[in-house]
Order: structure tokens, then sequence, then C-alpha cells
């Protein structure tokens, strides 16, 4: 152990230095040698703060949904609470309505209650307060007793006959109107008929008069079209005759040479009245075409001998470029051949070095002792 009465100021300091580097080195140990923390690669302290900042989350949207749950209870409440008030209001008017209905909607109220009255027979008066004799028996009435039956009988039967006869009249009376309506019909067709007859006449006589004044217009557009025409073939004879006649003795025709000759000088012209070049102008412009194309032919037989020598020049360009490319193939192909078989012996050499280190250098295998010295420290 240190002396510290002996030691100096610089020793105390190392000392503290020794001292501070072991205790980071403990501190480092577990979080070097700790497989989950080594191998996972991760911070814990920041995966312990997200996990509880995700339980943190949890609990508030617990208490979240705690007060929705809360606020849902208190809704279905207030809900239960005006449907119970709103059944109660229903009672009440369904209460007042039957009231009403008791006090002012009674059955005797009704026009027709003396049909299905259930008392009638004890509000009926008796057989002999109507004027009706009851008989010696000793019952007064009986149920089910036709005491009018002939009379009954009788205006049935004046009813039914007086119900017949006028069901004969309106079936008469019908029969009657429909053989009218028949009647009236058939003369309203007849009507139409023999109108649409006569207007059918009348159109036909009317297009016959029609055609006829249409043929005799014609008749005439044609005969005074053909008079015109007649005239007109006249008139174009005249002035076809005094055409030729103008042509012949003018001076399109006859070509004289002054005819063209311009006020302004002998080298102009007159457009309207120039009848071409002489054989002289003629001559001089056939030579100089002549000449023109013996100079384009010259120029594409030259052209041709360039194409000529261009394609030849080309051509041994082409055939020395395929030596080439020949040449360079044959070269590739040795190299190849060359690089395989050095890779082969490159691959014998490391062949025979493997086998020489397997069987003499790392003959021995390390045991468990050589693994056991190292992963001691951090460093």
């Amino acid at each position: 152990m240190l002396d510290f009465q002996k030691c100096t100021a610089q020793d105390l300091k190392a000392a503290a230095a020794i001292e501070r580097k072991r205790r980071i080195e403990e501190e480092r140990k577990p979080r070097i040698f700790n497989p989950r923390i080594r191998r996972i690669g991760i911070d814990k302290e920041y995966l312990d703060r997200q996990v509880e900042e995700k339980k943190r989350l949890q609990d508030l949207q617990r208490e979240q949904e705690c007060r929705l749950d809360e606020a849902l209870l208190r809704s279905s409440q207030l809900a239960i609470v005006q449907e119970k008030r709103l059944d109660e209001e229903r009672r009440k008017l369904n209460k007042e309505l039957n009231t009403f209905r008791q006090t002012h909607q009674k059955p005797e109220f009704r026009r027709d209650f003396d049909l299905y009255d259930p008392e009638l027979l004890k509000k009926s008066k008796p057989p002999g307060e109507d004027g009706v004799d009851p008989g010696l028996a000793s019952a007064q009435k009986f149920e089910g007793e036709d005491e009018n039956l002939v009379a009954r009988l009788r205006e049935q039967r004046e009813q039914m006959q007086s119900w017949i006869m006028q069901q004969v009249q309106e079936r008469r009376l019908a029969e009657r109107e429909k053989r009218d309506t028949e009647q009236a019909y058939q003369e309203a067709l007849l009507s139409r008929d023999r109108r649409a007859l006569a207007l059918e006449h009348m159109e036909l006589e009317c297009r016959r008069r029609l055609s006829e004044a249409t043929a005799r217009f014609n008749r005439a557009l044609a005969e005074e079209k053909a008079e015109r025409k007649r005239c007109r073939a006249l008139q174009d004879n005249e002035a076809a005759r005094a055409e030729i006649y103008n042509h012949v003795t003018g001076d399109f025709l006859t070509e004289p040479k002054d005819q063209a000759e311009s006020v302004h000088g002998p080298k102009k012209l007159l457009v309207t009245r120039y009848k071409g070049m002489t054989s002289e102008q003629l001559k001089v412009i056939r030579d100089e075409q002549a000449r023109q194309m013996e100079e384009i032919q010259r120029m594409r037989a030259e052209e041709n001998e360039k194409n000529e020598e261009w394609n030849r020049l080309m051509n041994g360009n082409a055939r020395a470029a395929e030596s080439y490319q020949r040449e360079l193939d044959r070269r590739r192909a040795e190299l190849n051949r060359q690089i395989a078989e050095e890779n082969l012996r490159l691959a014998e050499q490391q062949r025979s070095q493997q086998d020489y280190l397997n069987r003499h250098v790392y003959k021995n295998k390390p045991g468990p002792e050589f693994y056991a010295q190292f992963n001691k420290s951090t460093r």
C-alpha cells in the first residue's frame, strides 16, 4: 500500500488518475460484457426512456378513454331521462285524448247510433201502444213476426214493376239514341265522302287546266328561245367573219418587223407585239446550251472519278480495319490463354501452400485455455 505521508503531490495525482481509470473500467465492463447491449448495439437507457414515455402515453390514452366513457355514460343517462320525459308527455296526451273521446265523442252522440243500439228493444214501445192489436195470445209480440207481410209484398211487387218499366224505358231510350247517333255518323261519313269526291274532281280539273296552260307557256318559251338562238347564231357568224378578216389583214399574222419596236430605243421591245427571236438569236442560244451541257457532263465525269477514288479508299480502310480486328482478336485469345495457365499455376501453388500450412504449421489446434486468456479487459 502507498504511504500517503511520504507521497508527493504528483504521486497523489497519479494515484487518483489510476483510481479514476480503474473505476471507469469497472463501470464500462457491465456495458461491454453484457450480451444484450453488446450484440444488439443499442442504448438501453434511451430504450428505457422510450418504454416510460410509451407507458405514460398509454396512461394518458387510458385516462382520455375513461373521460370519454364517463361523457358517454352521462349522455346515455340524459337520453334516458329525455326518453322518460317524452313517454310521460305522450302518456298525458293519450290520457287527455281518451278523456275527450269519453266526454265529447260518446256512441249515443252519433247519428246512426239507433241502428246498433244494444238497448233498442228496451227502448221500443209495446205492440199495443203503436195502434196494432196484439191478439188474444198471452204474449204481446214474438221475434221474427212480420205483421205487414201482405202490404209489404204488394208494395215490393209494385216497386219491382215500376223498376222494370223504368229500365225498359231507359233501354229503349238508349237504343233510340244509339240508332240516331249511328245514323248521324253514317250521314256524316257519306257527306264527307261526297265532299272528298267533289274536291278530288275539282283538283283534277284544276290540274288539267294548269297542265294545258303550262304546255302553252312552254311552247311559247321554246319558240321564243329558238328565235333568239337563230338571231344569236346569225350575229355570231357575222362576228366570226369580221374577226377572221381582221386577223388575216392584221399585223398578228403578217408579222411586220417594225411592229415590236418601241419608241424608247432599238433595244426596247413591245411585249404584246413581240413574235419571237430571229434564227441568229436562236443559234446563239442553242450553242450556249450545248456548251453548258458539255460542261455539266465533264463535271459529272470528274465527280464520278472522285466517288470511285473515295470508294477505293474506303474499301482499303475497311480491309485494314478488318485485318487489325483479327489481329486484336488473336492477341486477346492468346492473352486469355496465358492468364488461364497462370491462374492454374497459382491455384496449384496456393493449394500446395495450404496443404503445407495444414500439415506442418497449423497442426496444433488451440484448446479452451488458449481462448480463456481473451476478453478479460474492455480495452
